[in-house]
């Protein structure tokens, strides 16, 4: 039987998205995080099993580029926002993705993500930053559904990857990072499923 852990190398795939104030993850903010935990089924159908999100304040002296706040429509510093410090947002995340790792018989998780060098330089440098330890992600490995999608589909935008996939795509719901980590993680599914006849073959 086809087993997560058999199937991506003893690696437990989880998608992430951030959403940041800039491009540069050692000056700019972290400002949101999310994680999708992966399952796959008797039948080896990789699937969504459960999603976490954290709002994150941005580190003292962080840079916060007003072009990126305008994409994202994010207010940093809004009295709603239940945001917390950056380090304890990801020891939160990397909690449940330790024990998946444990429990799906991974030895590490691998990060997912659309451009996800993005997204893994950035958990990098507020792991490094925030002297968080136990980081459950391979330092510079990772799987990009950019990548993949252009393969699969010929589209290397998320939304028109998504369409190519015969997914449904909501444009005022972009920019957040549980929306584009959902819609990622089901892209990846979309993708590995396909190839899943390639692969026990």
């Amino acid at each position: 039987m086809t087993t997560i852990s058999n199937r991506f190398r003893g690696f437990l795939p989880v998608v992430v998205d951030v959403e940041t104030g800039g491009l540069n993850p050692a000056t700019d903010a972290l400002l949101e995080v999310a994680a999708v935990l992966l399952g796959m089924d008797d039948e080896g159908e990789l699937g969504i099993r459960e999603t976490h999100r954290f709002i994150v304040k941005p580190f003292e002296g962080a840079i916060l580029d007003p072009a990126s706040l305008k994409v994202t429509g994010i207010d940093p510093y809004s009295p709603l926002r239940p945001a917390l410090d950056e380090g304890e947002a990801l020891r939160r995340l990397f909690r449940p993705i330790r024990s998946e790792v444990k429990a799906q018989a991974c030895q590490r998780a691998i990060l997912v993500g659309h451009n996800a060098f993005f997204d893994l330089q950035f958990i990098n440098a507020t792991v490094e930053r925030a002297r968080v330890r136990r980081n459950p992600f391979h330092p510079f490995s990772s799987f990009d559904t950019a990548t993949l999608a252009g393969v699969a589909f010929g589209q290397t935008v998320l939304s028109r990857a998504i369409a190519a996939a015969g997914l449904e795509w909501e444009d005022d719901r972009a920019h957040s990072a549980l929306y584009d980590a959902e819609m990622t993680a089901r892209l990846f599914c979309e993708i590995v499923n396909r190839f899943r006849g390639v692969y026990e073959a």
